[in-house]
């Protein structure tokens, strides 16, 4: 192992470390909000909400242009002037978020499916230029290993802006204040980025807009915005489907799930933007074993982590939806199935971090599968859960269900071609997995025999202990207990 192999793991650890931070400041201000907008606003507005934030993201995320990865490889691959090029991205994105929020502002009907929505309701078009921009800054950051601003954006300005705000506009604009403290929340993560970008790289220098170059750049990046745009798809794809087959208390219901559900998935989104930097220096050295070994070890690290967390939250599940109201326990089921998710997930993501660069059209083609595939197995179980005449509950189960076997699908595919490609293996499963989460699981059992309340004020740390006393002793290595460490001893060989 070299000295750049070792210092990269521990570039690798260091945005861990923070990234665990991050874990814990999003659950500390996503719990309030979800608290605020169960209780107060209710599962009908709730699920309002999310069909608008569906589209919103989607587009958003596709104006980004692939940015989020893709400008790690421009950074790295071109002698321009760094902040030129981020301005190019930023100005291309800008341009074309505009566009579709303009378009989206006349023709309203795919964000408000219902047809139920008030003149302030349309304002949220406006956070897509603002969501498309801060993806960008964010990845900006990200190529100089500074993960440290992702933190502050995603998991504190963020999610603390759109908690305090959806209460006090309950008191000012209920029926449209969550729209209204999300748009909010969107545009103070974008300052919260764009401060340190201007310090990092300053301004352009010499730096003239030019429609041909942006307009080649747009096109160049447009495998990579689909993958990104079908890859968060599958995050939504199921609450569209459901809104089409429920009533919207259900999607208000699963909605809520999926957000505790996405906790845990932050720690494998937060890895992306420093992972790319590191596989694109090493795609440069042709250095291929590298990129596996970095793909496994962040593979494990993302794994045993949701693992852990899902055990926490999914055990004691009735109790983590019903802090939202009683009315949102029927989604216990769906919370299950989405924490599940996310663990066979980690795989196709890790993966995908490297075949973005090294198998573009075949990583889409892949993608492609995967949606198509969950967009047949929830519509199946949808029909069949009209046919037993389920309940909302079942029915939000079962989309959660579809999701889960259609990620495994992309986590078994996407692993087996980047080993085609790369020629060496690439898999972060471990036994330890499974022997720390059988005492942990044991645990949380026992648990649930408690009042609610001791069920999760002491079940989950109970289960969160014996899960990492185990993992820690059984499964952690010392290259993987370099996440736990400031510093290593780097050595060459």
């Amino acid at each position: 192992m070299t000295a750049t192999t070792d210092g990269e793991i521990a570039a690798l650890a260091k945005g861990g470390r923070t990234n665990f931070l991050g874990f814990l400041l999003r659950l500390a201000a996503r719990l309030p909000f979800l608290f605020i907008a169960g209780r107060l606003y209710g599962a009908d507005a709730l699920g309002r909400f999310a069909s608008a934030l569906v589209v919103v993201e989607l587009v958003a995320l596709v104006c980004s242009l692939g940015e989020k990865r893709g400008l790690a490889q421009r950074l790295a691959e071109s002698d321009t002037r760094e902040a030129n090029l981020i301005y190019d991205g930023l100005l291309a994105a800008l341009v074309l978020s505009l566009i579709m929020a303009g378009f989206f502002w006349l023709v309203p009907q795919p964000l408000f499916p219902s047809g139920n929505y008030t003149p302030l309701d349309q304002l949220i078009v406006l956070a897509i230029p603002g969501y498309a921009l801060t993806e960008i800054a964010l990845a900006a950051q990200a190529y100089k290993f500074d993960i440290a601003t992702t933190v502050r954006a995603r998991a504190i300005v963020e999610p603390w802006t759109i908690s305090i705000l959806a209460g006090l506009l309950w008191f000012v604009v209920p029926d449209s204040g969550l729209e209204l403290a999300y748009l909010a929340s969107i545009y103070a993560g974008l300052a919260t980025a764009l401060w340190p970008l201007l310090r990092t790289y300053g301004r352009p220098v010499g730096w003239r807009p030019h429609l041909p170059t942006l307009a080649r750049m747009s096109w160049r990046a447009m495998p990579l915005a689909a993958a990104d745009a079908i890859e968060w798809g599958t995050r939504r794809l199921d609450i569209f489907i459901l809104g089409l087959f429920a009533a919207p208390t259900a999607v208000g219901v699963y909605y809520v799930a999926q957000q505790v559900a996405s906790l845990p998935q932050k720690l494998k989104t937060s890895f992306e933007p420093i992972l790319g930097p590191v596989i694109t220096r090493n795609l440069k050295d042709r250095n291929y074993a590298a990129i596996a070994r970095q793909i496994c070890q962040v593979g494990f690290w993302i794994t045993a982590a949701q693992a852990a967390i899902g055990l926490a939250l999914g055990i004691p599940g009735e109790g983590v939806m019903g802090l939202v109201g009683p009315n949102f326990v029927g989604g216990t089921g769906a919370l299950a199935f989405l924490l599940a998710a996310e663990v066979v997930a980690a795989t196709a993501v890790v993966s995908e971090a490297a075949l973005v660069y090294v198998a573009r059209v075949k990583n889409l083609m892949l993608s492609l599968a995967t949606i198509a595939l969950q967009a047949g197995l929830t519509v199946g179980a949808m029909l069949l859960a009209r046919e037993m005449d389920w309940n909302e509950g079942y029915k939000a189960a079962a989309a959660a269900a579809a999701l889960m076997v259609a990620l495994a699908f992309a986590s078994l595919s996407k692993a087996w071609l980047l080993s085609r490609i790369l020629a060496v293996p690439v898999n972060n499963w471990r036994w330890a997995l499974v022997w720390a989460a059988i005492p942990a699981a044991l645990i949380g059992w026992l648990a649930t025999f408690l009042p609610e309340w001791a069920e999760l004020a002491f079940g989950i740390p109970a289960i969160l202990a014996t899960y990492g006393y185990v993992i820690w002793r059984a499964g952690f290595g010392p290259e993987d207990r370099v996440l736990f460490r400031k510093q290593i001893e780097t050595s060459s060989e």
